[in-house]
């Protein structure tokens, strides 16, 4: 909608995960070459982890595209408090294979694909986001991949995305065996001010912008105040940020609109929070 009016190519501000924007910001840079590191290891477990919305699976999308073309064979899985044995089909399937089989055809299924793989000049990656939902049972299972091995060398290398507390997940006495095949781990922060602004002018350059709207310095400042520097919320603010300013044909967005969008914002939670607070009275 807006896109018409400020002469865009494209949305800046998606929420759905685009290599085409990947920021490079100096947590997401770090990020990004421990994930490549890993890849060329080739075995272990390399741990990223970060805020809700930092950019994790970004990370991996762009590391997919980044190897695309290196004989690497990547299967992306995302945790939702699987069980080992769905976490073993899930795997199954992140690497095309058939699921209809007992947890132990699987498994075997698997390891004759990723000795293919190796027989073949490849080397296969296991991407496995929201690691922080993993119970033990799909931990275990995940280790026991690792141990597919042929000729010394490891089949596989798996990357665990989660959240903040992930790593305190990965301290605890339970994580042991694990915690000692990690050969690489990291947490991307949020963005500081002068990133954020960097990371906003990213997206729109990336999406075709030619200086309309601009925006001010305060317009920057009051959107990571808002946002805390979280990329996924600097999406939401910009996209409606935007919207906003197309609906009142402004082509210069500072200060006065971000607080007006803030509040406005703020209105638009309040009656659900009204609501929930009032069925809890009663």
């Amino acid at each position: 909608m807006y896109e018409t009016f400020y002469h865009l190519q494209a949305k800046p501000f998606q929420l759905s995960p685009d290599p085409r924007f990947f920021f490079s910001s100096r947590g997401h840079r770090r990020a990004m070459a421990y994930l490549v590191y890993g890849a060329h290891q080739g075995e272990g477990f390399i741990v990223i982890t970060g805020e809700i919305g930092a950019g994790k699976t970004m990370l991996a999308n762009t590391l997919a595209q980044k190897l695309a073309s290196q004989n690497l064979v990547l299967a992306q899985v995302v945790s939702t408090r699987l069980t080992g044995d769905d976490m073993v089909r899930m795997v199954a399937a992140a690497f095309g294979l058939a699921q209809d089989a007992s947890k132990a055809v699987l498994l075997d299924r698997i390891e004759q694909h990723l000795l293919a793989c190796s027989q073949q000049g490849k080397r296969a990656l296991l991407v496995v986001d929201e690691a922080q939902n993993l119970p033990m049972g799909s931990v275990e299972e995940l280790r026991m991949l690792s141990n597919f091995v042929h000729a010394t060398r490891p089949l596989l290398q798996t990357f665990l995305l989660g959240q903040p507390e992930f790593r305190r997940i990965l301290q605890s006495p339970a994580m042991e065996q694990l915690r000692q095949r990690v050969i690489a781990s990291c947490h991307v922060g949020p963005l500081d001010q002068a990133e954020t602004e960097a990371y906003i002018l990213h997206r729109l350059l990336t999406a075709g912008w030619r200086n309309d709207p601009s925006f001010s310095a305060d317009a920057f400042a009051g959107i990571h105040q808002y946002t805390g520097g979280i990329p996924r919320k600097i999406n939401v603010m910009c996209d409606r940020l935007l919207l906003m300013g197309s609906l009142d044909k402004k082509h210069a967005l500072a200060g006065a609109e971000i607080a007006s969008l803030v509040e406005e914002l703020q209105q638009e939670f309040a009656p659900l929070e009204h609501r929930v607070s009032g069925e809890g009275a009663g």
